[in-house]
């Protein structure tokens, strides 16, 4: 699956006074049909994108979809694959912030509202990037409820991770057949010297707490206390357990290089750079998890030569084919975004209005040496890749397929599964 993605970003600062709105800040509301027309210039099938949450969610079952009906229509109608991106980084203002408890099942109504609509969008990223979601809007104080806390992390950990498995369950209602692909940032922690190895361990055990949740894996034990201690109940623990839906997912990992950082004996962090790069350390991900796996995320500025992106595409590419060639089945890759971002160098913290020359387009909808580096990857790998494959193709219906036969009697098939799942996967302590 080769994919780049429309962000749609929609985090909150200044106390929540601020709406930070990527859609906004590219131009996308009035320009999508454009984007949409850049999607199909590169040979891109699949596209992560979503309706703005705070836009489309005005209320307890009230919903604006008239953004939604026109773009999903026309993805339809061009036969581009959305991996639907429902909740990135913000809630509506009605809603507040990440530590009101009743966040998980509004949102689950939501995403139910939305497969009603849609039924025949299949893939899924229901919560976008849930650690770096609880840990800048809770640990490090940047966006949302801008805590500073263990109390505040946990807390929206476990309010943004329900909200994702109560939002598959709904959407596995509706449609059986249903891929989720978690976005989820994939990082590593080095200890700069002996003293700071406590500190690392400790991060480096902490960063899999989302997924461990999500996918109902029991946590390690110094990551169960850290939980008990910052307001996990065991009930809510056991929830987690209790609904194991990783045999639906695809577990899809993000990696920049501030994804790398360097840990001192204070507990202090700062980037490192890459070290181990992508491929390292999604095989750590993978042991743990064992999941087909996709590049969800990437990207690097063109500097002033004009090619560091294009370097940059390369080594991330080189990584997806190291992967696959050692035996981890891996299914897609992403470039994200389709065009420049604003205001990523301040982690969107600040309105600056910085241009970051991070897309395959720029802001103009004119297409960038790793656009056009990316299109020539798509064309001499597309066909090359599925008959090297050491994994089962994954059973994606595309969009113009919907109502084939064929379509109808996988998502049959998966309903039959999905109400009489094997034994095992009833137990917990199986997981």
């Amino acid at each position: 699956m080769f994919a780049t993605g429309i962000e749609n970003s929609i985090p909150t600062i200044n106390n929540g006074k601020t709406r930070v709105d990527q859609m906004e800040a590219s131009q996308h509301y009035r320009r999508w049909r454009e984007d949409f027309d850049c999607i199909q210039e590169i040979g891109i099938n699949f596209l992560r994108f979503g309706p703005p949450l705070h836009k489309t969610y005005l209320a307890p079952g009230r919903y604006d979809w008239e953004y939604s009906d026109l773009t999903f229509a026309e993805l339809r109608r061009r036969d581009i694959t959305p991996i639907v991106d429902l909740c990135h980084f913000g809630v509506p203002d009605w809603i507040g912030n990440f530590q009101n408890p009743d966040f998980p099942q509004l949102f689950a109504t939501y995403a139910a509202a939305f497969a009603e609509r849609f039924p025949w969008v299949q893939l899924y990223t229901p919560v976008n990037e849930m650690f770096i979601c609880a840990v800048f809007s809770a640990r490090y104080g940047w966006w949302n409820e801008q805590l500073r806390s263990d109390l505040g992390f946990v807390t929206a950990l476990k309010h943004i991770v329900k909200a994702n498995v109560l939002a598959m369950n709904e959407i596995l209602k509706r449609r059986p057949d249903a891929i989720f692909i978690q976005s989820e940032s994939s990082e590593y922690f080095h200890a700069d010297s002996p003293s700071a190895i406590g500190p690392a361990e400790l991060l480096n055990a902490r960063r899999f707490l989302s997924l461990d949740l999500n996918y109902g894996r029991r946590v390690d034990s110094e990551m169960y206390e850290y939980l008990m201690d910052n307001g996990m109940t065991r009930e809510e623990y056991h929830f987690f357990l209790g609904n194991r839906l990783k045999q639906h997912c695809i577990l899809g990992n993000d990696y920049y290089r501030t994804n790398e950082h360097r840990v001192f004996a204070d507990g202090h962090t700062t980037s490192s750079g890459e070290v181990f790069g992508y491929s390292e350390i999604t095989r750590q991900y993978h042991n743990r998890y064992r999941l087909p796996i996709m590049h969800t995320e990437t990207n690097l500025v063109e500097g002033p030569n004009g090619d560091e992106a294009v370097q940059w595409l390369w080594k991330e590419w080189a990584n997806v084919l190291r992967l696959r060639n050692v035996g981890i089945p891996t299914v897609g890759f992403t470039w994200y975004s389709l065009t420049d971002q604003v205001d990523w160098d301040t982690a969107l913290r600040e309105q600056n209005g910085n241009v970051n020359p991070l897309g395959l387009f720029d802001l103009d909808r004119k297409i960038r040496n790793v656009g056009k580096a990316y299109k020539k990857l798509i064309q001499d790998w597309r066909d090359v890749l599925p008959a090297s494959s050491v994994c089962l193709a994954v059973p994606i219906v595309p969009p113009s397929e919907t109502h084939w036969p064929a379509a109808r009697t996988q998502r049959l098939e998966a309903s039959a599964a999905n109400a009489n799942p094997p034994a095992e996967m009833h137990n917990p302590e199986t997981a």
